[in-house]
């Protein structure tokens, strides 16, 4: 049976540290002012009365992509357990993909001018068992990962009691990530 990857990003944990970023950057060598995974941050209120939200940026593996189907040569691809991935040695770098996702996550890299993106570390960590970079460099636990078919996991435990939000639900891409939204200024 083919696993059920989820990532996790609790908005209540995130303190906008980019940890996450910079373990991305430093597992596949992202050049400068390009990212595969980002937590913007946002000033909210008026001072004194100020707060941030963070918000983390990155593909989000959906279920059914629109950067898979218009592919021309499908580099871009999606595996039996789900996952987006590309092919390096076929991407012709038309950027059809690029246009098609909703969610702005991928971009051309400059130095080996093949499109990438986010791929949960698949390569270097998760086909090996181990956790994508971001996770296991967070050191809020803001970022959780796993296999939803693992009932034990924290992946599976934490989507069961926690309201889940998943990114531009509405367009039907039906996303393996999702968040935890803040509960700040939520009473109890």
């Amino acid at each position: 049976m083919e696993k059920q990857y989820r990532l996790l990003y609790d908005e209540n944990l995130c303190i906008g540290c980019q940890a996450c970023s910079v373990a991305c950057r430093m597992e596949h060598s992202v050049p400068d002012d390009f990212y595969r995974v980002q937590v913007h941050m946002q000033t909210l209120g008026i001072f004194p009365n100020l707060g941030m939200r963070y918000e983390r940026l990155s593909c989000v593996m959906c279920e059914n992509p629109p950067c898979v189907s218009v592919c021309p040569t499908h580099a871009s691809f999606q595996s039996k357990d789900g996952l987006v991935h590309i092919d390096e040695r076929v991407c012709i770098t038309c950027k059809y993909c690029i246009l098609a996702c909703p969610y702005h996550a991928r971009f051309v890299n400059p130095l080996k001018n093949v499109v990438e993106k986010c791929n949960f570390c698949y390569d270097t960590r998760v086909s090996k068992e181990l956790k994508p970079a971001c996770v296991t460099t967070c050191p809020t636990e803001a970022l959780s990962f796993g296999d939803m078919r693992q009932k034990s996991s924290l992946v599976h435990q934490k989507s069961q009691k926690e309201v889940l939000m998943f990114p531009k639900e509405h367009l039907g891409t039906k996303p393996k990530v999702a968040f935890i939204p803040s509960r700040k200024g939520v009473k109890s």
